[in-house]
């Protein structure tokens, strides 16, 4: 039989009520049900966004106000940014062995998500406390306001391809992007960023003297406050001599497969509600925790039954 349209509209959100209830109790059980793999030495958290349109996104209200504010629309107005999380767990070597995935609609300073992860990461730390702690995130203010005060304090690292393309804005500022000039120093300043142990002092040296040679250019202005800003967690190369992340992959792969692959279809928008009811049961698909999660929202709709103790049978009675 083939579930009709409203129906596979309907349950998901049926089924995202129970579990949102029960939501801090039923994540504690999951993670008291599960065993961290033994060789794990790391573990990686990392938070982010992905902007997804919204029903309820107020997007005419937006470019009416706009417009009457003499600026012209721009943007994906009736978009917001769903929160994403992850927390991986990598050996001795780098390889990762585990990956547990969030993700939640809309909602100020993402405060559900953190409040997930936190207690994700605690949770994580009851089994193994011995795990060592890489914090990877971009460059948002609101992330790292987060991860600063998240405790233990771990290592701190910005996602190294968003420190790569500031260098190459401030690069194709100088020189125009893909010229002879541009390629030439570009290329050996991400290798140094990279490999180098202070290789974040070279580049800033090199990002000085374009300063220098175009003070107009307002990209190299801003790659320079970029640099200077995340200077202490760009040491990549110190990173990578000890097998321990410096990207954010993981937690970028989430916001594509949970979110933008399911979310952001030809002519879809969401509230609230129907997008958290597919993003909560993506998340646990993902997290490989499903089977066990559905055993726990199963039990939601279980109620006593008591039979009366004297029951005659109707036979008897013909």
């Amino acid at each position: 039989m083939t579930p009709s349209k409203s129906t596979l509209d309907r349950l998901p959100k049926a089924l995202s009520g129970p579990w949102e209830t029960h939501r801090p109790r039923f994540a504690a059980t999951l993670r008291a049900q599960e065993t961290l793999p033994a060789k794990a030495v790391t573990m990686a958290v990392s938070l982010d966004g992905v902007m997804a349109p919204r029903k309820d996104g107020a997007r005419h209200a937006k470019r009416t106000h706009a417009v009457a504010a003499g600026k012209a629309p721009s943007g994906p107005a009736g978009y917001q940014e769903v929160g994403c999380a992850t927390v991986s767990y990598d050996d001795r070597a780098g390889n990762r062995l585990l990956t547990r995935r969030m993700a939640r609609m809309p909602e100020t300073h993402k405060r559900t998500l953190k409040s997930q992860l936190t207690a994700e990461v605690r949770g994580a730390l009851t089994q193994q406390p011995a795990l060592r702690i890489v914090k990877v995130a971009d460059g948002a203010g609101d992330h790292w306001t987060y991860l600063g005060e998240l405790r233990p304090c771990g290592e701190a690292v910005l996602d190294f391809s968003h420190a790569v393309t500031h260098l190459g804005d401030a690069r194709g500022a100088a020189y125009g992007e893909g010229t002879p000039q541009y390629q030439a120093r570009f290329a050996t300043l991400r290798e140094v960023l990279r490999d180098a142990p202070a290789g974040v002092d070279t580049v800033l040296g090199a990002l000085y003297r374009l300063r220098t040679r175009s003070p107009r250019r307002q990209a190299i202005h801003k790659a320079l406050a970029y640099f200077r800003e995340h200077r202490h967690r760009m040491r990549y190369g110190v990173l990578r001599a000890q097998n321990l992340p410096i990207g954010s992959g993981v937690v970028e792969a989430a916001c594509k497969t949970l979110v933008s692959q399911r979310l952001k279809r030809a002519g879809m928008r969401w509230r609230t509600a129907g997008g958290q009811a597919i993003l909560t049961l993506r998340a646990l698909c993902q997290s490989d925790r499903f089977d066990r999660a559905w055993q726990l929202l199963g039990e939601t709709y279980k109620r006593s039954v008591t039979l009366p103790r004297k029951v005659i049978a109707l036979s008897q009675h013909r």
